[in-house]
């Protein structure tokens, strides 16, 4: 499986003497792209060999995952459920429309007993509810999502710095597993919940190199202004490459903004991994009216 890697340049770029280069997993599927592709991998693997038919899965209302899950469970012949954290809103966005049209049974709690969804109570009363299935967490991320996440670094990849967007923290834990001790990876949350999300990071790996940069969270995950719209098109007209807005837009705009500040050592080669998601972009730009890139 070839990744395609793009170097791009910018005047700042030769200003600071660093080199940027993306890594583009966001283009390794249409429907189940970037870090879901590789946090799924092993998931199915373990559902089959457990003789599962049924997948359950929680996400919010814009989640890269929730859509990937239903393509996925449809084109391996499984059934999906998820469960959809908030009301239910009419009309369905892009993303909760796609995994409709793929299958997947839509369930809506509270943001309060959304919370829960951890528990043995809540989890409980989703079987009596719906029977068995095989349970991937929110985001994908447990320790078959970690597993797949360790394979999107190759040796190939050699830059003193790995930078990744961040959710519910299994791609960077896959990313810092299986980097080298002289890189340091670099960590871009689209969520609050800094702390909580650091004690996660840390019970999936024992590396230290890495580091969460939590200065480019704006309001919050599916939050966004003017600036992030203005930044994605800008970066779009001058790279050719589409960003989603919850991701890798903050990411990259974190990137740019520090390379300007001299956060990265002259000389230094950056690499950033280009998660996908994508398809968040046309239910943002139903919702709040922007113009994003949907393509």
């Amino acid at each position: 499986m070839k990744i395609e890697i793009k170097e791009i340049s910018h005047p700042v770029f030769n200003l600071k003497d660093v080199r940027l280069f993306i890594k583009r997993i966001d283009k390794l599927h249409p429907f189940v792209s970037g870090n879901k592709f590789f946090k799924l991998k092993y998931n199915l693997l373990e559902c089959e060999r457990k003789g599962h038919h049924t997948l359950l899965t929680f996400g919010g209302a814009y989640s890269n995952h929730i859509a990937a899950s239903a393509f996925i469970a449809k084109s391996k012949g499984l059934k999906s459920i998820g469960i959809i954290r908030g009301e239910e809103c009419l009309p369905l966005n892009h993303t909760l429309r796609f995994a409709l049209k793929n299958g997947m049974k839509l369930h809506y709690v509270s943001r309060s007993n959304y919370k829960k969804k951890n528990t043995a109570n809540f989890l409980e009363s989703l079987k009596i509810k719906f029977g068995d299935f095989y349970l991937i967490p929110e985001g994908g991320t447990n320790e078959f999502a970690i597993q797949g996440s360790e394979e999107i670094i190759e040796p190939i990849d050699y830059q003193d710095y790995i930078c990744c967007p961040v959710g519910t923290g299994g791609t960077i834990a896959g990313i810092i597993n299986i980097s080298n001790s002289k890189q340091i990876v670099i960590g871009f949350p689209a969520i609050k919940g800094f702390e909580q999300l650091q004690r996660d990071i840390n019970s999936w790996t024992n590396s230290t190199n890495y580091k969460l940069i939590n200065d480019y969270v704006g309001g919050g995950y599916a939050k966004i202004n003017n600036e992030l719209v203005e930044f994605i098109n800008k970066f779009n007209a001058t790279h050719n490459i589409s960003l989603d807005a919850i991701y890798n837009g903050k990411m990259f705009m974190g990137i740019m903004d520090l390379i300007g500040k001299d956060y990265f050592p002259k000389g230094s080669s950056i690499l950033a991994i280009h998660t996908g998601g994508l398809q968040a972009n046309q239910g943002m730009t139903e919702r709040l009216g922007v113009s994003l890139p949907l393509e």
